[in-house]
């Protein structure tokens, strides 16, 4: 069957591949039916993602149908639609036992450092899968970008009535604003982008929206919006070492600073503001179980509304002609979806 490697930066290959073993105990084999593009894909295309090893096929958004299951599966059966964990954890390892799956020691985590969804089949632990009798495989896909929000929302501790800055109004910003509507916290957004802030203004109904133009402006105006109090909460999601070393100037008194993007470059601030303030700095790393369950639950209810996210679809044939214009700000790309043939 055919696939799509990444063999290094900016060179896609399509390939063969063998057809995948029969599912062992605890497995599941799935068909992939969308694969959706997002940052992590972008950085590991451009080489400035410091965790990604090539060469590697991509693809960790993923809706898929379950052909076959291993010994000892419950909960899910062949036919079932599924949304993908691609974070494959050690159960056994400090950081699983301690609740902590998403960071494990020896975290595998598809598209990234092993084989992902840019091919038809492949085999996948049964505890990875989130099944949905009613999403579409396109919102199968888009529950892991979800969830990335949703975890990053979760590690700032975002509560109702809170100033909750989104630096970068990307896919992964998206999410993030996604789940700071959610916790009733008020949302800002600072973008370069016009036509990004656009989208958050007349289609996630979020009107506090802040253009950076790079003369420091952004710090008067989120001033303004806050009377001069700043954001409890700033949750950076450019994966820019430079925004996100100027991020500890827009966080307030006694705040928070969750980087949810990330980059190869070093990070640097003056610590007198952070320990004048009392600021507490924190990363987040993938998502929960949880996390996904809590996110099909949401869109099966209607609380998530993922028809202004897909932008763009393209399939399995054109997406080595097309990924490069999706790194263009005019393309216009919020998020791209592959279809997969079988």
């Amino acid at each position: 069957m055919k696939a799509i490697q990444l063999e290094k930066p900016e060179v896609f290959h399509v390939i063969d591949v063998p057809e995948p073993p029969t599912p062992g105990p605890g497995e599941a084999l799935v068909r992939v039916h969308r694969v959706g593009i997002c940052g992590t894909d972008y950085s590991g295309y451009l080489g400035r993602m410091p965790f990604y090893s090539y060469p590697r096929i991509p693809g960790h958004e993923l809706g898929v149908e379950v052909l076959a299951v291993g010994p000892g599966v419950t909960g899910i059966q062949p036919g079932d639609r599924c949304s993908v964990e691609p974070y494959i954890n050690d159960p056994n390892s400090y950081a699983s036992r301690s609740g902590r799956p998403n960071c494990c020691e020896r975290l595998q985590v598809l598209g990234v450092h092993t084989d992902g969804g840019l091919r038809p089949r492949f085999v996948v632990p049964a505890r990875k899968l989130h099944p949905s009798a009613k999403l579409t495989m396109e919102q199968l896909a888009l529950v892991e970008t979800l969830a990335i929000g949703c975890h990053a929302v979760q590690r700032g501790g975002c509560t109702k009535g809170e100033n909750v800055l989104v630096i970068g109004a990307g896919p992964i910003g998206l999410s993030v604003l996604e789940f700071v509507r959610q916790s009733g916290a008020r949302a800002i957004v600072f973008d370069m982008n016009e036509a990004r802030l656009e989208f958050c203004r007349s289609k996630m109904g979020i009107p506090d929206t802040i253009q950076v133009l790079g003369d420091g402006s952004e710090f008067t105006r989120l001033q303004e919006l806050t009377e001069g109090n700043l954001c409890e909460v700033v949750i950076d999601a450019t994966g820019n070492n430079k925004s996100m070393s100027q991020a500890l100037n827009y966080v307030a008194f006694g705040g928070r600073l969750v980087y949810v993007g990330i980059t190869t470059q070093e990070i640097s601030f003056a610590h007198p503001l952070m320990h004048r303030r009392e600021l507490t700095l924190l990363a987040s790393r993938n998502a929960l179980p949880g996390d996904f369950r809590n996110i099909i639950r949401l869109i099966e209810e209607g609380e998530i509304d993922t028809r202004p996210w897909i932008t763009h679809q393209v399939v399995f044939e054109e997406i080595i002609d097309e990924f490069p214009h999706w790194l263009k700000p005019q393309t216009g790309v919020i998020k791209a979806v592959v279809e997969i043939p079988s």
